[in-house]
């Protein structure tokens, strides 16, 4: 799955596990500052991004995702 198609997927995700437009995210957007994600939104979206895409994110690499770019970069990678 190349990148561009990992985030449309994640950005679904996003929208509905926040609440938010589509329209609003974007690769920069910064899940806690942008999009008001908390730890717990966090956790629920790893879970959901696991759930949909097959997919195991370890915790430590999840904590590592700051923007929507590095958990896109992060599952193009273990998506190949």
């Amino acid at each position: 799955m190349d990148s561009k198609a990992v985030f449309e997927k994640v950005k679904a995700l996003i929208a509905e596990k926040l609440e938010i437009d589509e329209g609003r995210i974007s690769l920069n957007s910064s899940f806690r500052k942008d999009l008001g994600a908390d730890s717990l939104d966090t956790y629920e979206l790893v879970y959901a991004i696991e759930e949909e895409l097959g997919v195991s994110i370890p915790d430590e690499k999840a904590n590592e995702f700051e923007t929507v770019q590095d958990a896109v970069d992060f599952l193009s990678k273990v998506l190949k």
